[in-house]
């Protein structure tokens, strides 16, 4: 009988590894798309693990239906606000990512119209603009990491969704400051709980960042709430100042909202899109597919080529809920106070969910959908990511300007690993490429 096969009628915990909790933290923070594999091939489905900061007890679960039950769960009961806990130290605890129960309601709603079919339909022509713009910057015939220029094409495309048209001296002091706090790696992340750890080189720049960085989103608000036309507006800072009185959120809910939107709505959809171009330099038969695509203006397709990459390559590895009372997954009766952690990255590479998985082919997605909660990059259940419907449009549109101009080839022939770069996993070159005109 394995181990996700027992059931228990007394909250218990599947086995895992007996290792110190920091090693734990460590081998997860770095090379956890490696260490949960190769902790799964020893426990089974289902397994314990514990990670700092906290001391918190997280069980991972790396099949669909255990998956399931968390994203049809309550959400009064699975916590994902608390999961997220360890994201506070950048984007606040008002963020809406690290909310639970009504007041994460409140705030997903108001924040829900500026990600809705209709306002994405209107982010068309000014996400084209800023494409052609930044894409006639990128090197031609010479190898470069196009890791860098996407993150670039991506911060520019949600400072525009997020404030609009605003004062573009205060935007060019804030774009480098955004990008510095990306780069925070997953230990300094841990570390500023440790709070004599504040005085000491990372973590005192890391304060000095978030310091700067805040000044910065004040003064926008304060700018904002004395504007008289917020109601010609369409950014999210305006939407959400044109709230009635009693739903309105005070600065210091918008400033945590608004750098949550910064941070989480363009360093996926960049790293996403690294990835998207290196599989197509490596995969000449898709990456003329994708062409044919570009030029008939096909978007499904290159969609499909977007997700294939997030499929292939998961930027986000994992997502996390704090159970609030005991749940029955996968034969064990979990306790209330441990986490669950449905692995994203081992469900979406495993055989049985996808044939062949280690095979770049976006005809996964043309046509019939996978099987559910097996392409789970955007989460899922009432936490799913908001912005997932705004992530793809964005890939397809960047793709379709990209490969309508270009042929797309790698300077080397073997991939590019994944390594961890904060929260995410990125190509470890930042996937370098070279720019032929077609």
């Amino acid at each position: 009988m394995t181990a996700a096969e027992v059931t228990t009628q007394e909250p218990t915990l599947p086995p895992g590894p007996r290792l110190p909790v920091l090693v734990q933290s460590f081998l997860f923070g770095k090379y956890r798309h490696r260490y949960i594999p190769m902790l799964r091939r020893r426990y089974g489905d289902i397994f314990t693990i514990r990670m700092a900061p906290f001391n918190r007890t997280i069980v991972q679960l790396t099949r669909p239906e255990d998956i399931k039950t968390v994203f049809t769960g309550s959400p009064d009961v699975l916590h994902a606000g608390e999961g997220n806990a360890v994201l506070e130290p950048i984007m606040g605890h008002h963020s809406v990512l690290l909310l639970d129960g009504a007041e994460h309601m409140r705030v997903r709603q108001m924040l829900m119209p500026a990600f809705n079919g209709a306002a994405l339909r209107g982010y068309g022509d000014m996400i084209a603009e800023i494409t052609r713009d930044q894409v006639a910057t990128w090197p031609v015939g010479t190898p470069f990491p196009v890791q860098r220029y996407t993150q670039r094409l991506t911060l520019e495309i949600i400072l525009q969704v997020v404030f609009g048209v605003t004062d573009e001296e205060r935007l060019a002091r804030l774009r480098p400051v955004v990008a510095s706090v990306v780069d925070l790696n997953i230990v300094t992340m841990i570390g500023w709980y440790y709070k004599p750890l504040r005085r000491v080189w990372p973590w005192r720049r890391f304060a000095q960042m978030r310091a700067r960085m805040d000044e910065l989103i004040y003064a926008e608000i304060a700018e904002r709430r004395r504007a008289t036309d917020l109601d010609q507006r369409t950014d999210v800072l305006s939407t959400l100042l044109s709230v009635s009185p009693e739903q309105s959120l005070t600065d210091a809910e918008l400033r945590d909202n608004l750098i949550t939107l910064l941070l989480a709505g363009h360093e996926t959809t960049a790293t996403a899109l690294a990835w998207s171009l290196h599989d197509l330099a490596r995969s000449l038969p898709v990456q003329r597919q994708a062409q044919q695509a570009a030029e008939s203006g096909d978007t499904h397709y290159l969609e499909a080529v977007a997700k294939e990459a997030m499929r292939l390559h998961p930027v986000i590895y994992e997502v996390v809920r704090k159970l609030k009372a005991p749940v029955q997954i996968g034969g064990y009766l979990l306790p209330a106070g441990v986490s669950v952690m449905p692995g994203i990255g081992v469900v979406q590479s495993d055989p049985a969910n996808f044939p062949q998985p280690e095979v770049f082919d976006p005809s996964r997605f043309v046509g019939a959908q996978p099987a559910a909660n097996t392409w789970i990059p955007f989460g899922g259940g009432v936490r799913r990511c908001i912005g997932a419907g705004f992530s793809l449009v964005e890939a397809a549109a960047v793709l379709q300007e990209v490969l309508r101009q270009f042929d797309v080839t790698s300077p080397h022939q073997r991939p590019e690993r994944a390594i961890s770069r904060n929260i995410t996993l990125a190509p470890s070159g930042g996937s370098r490429i070279v720019l032929k005109r077609r």
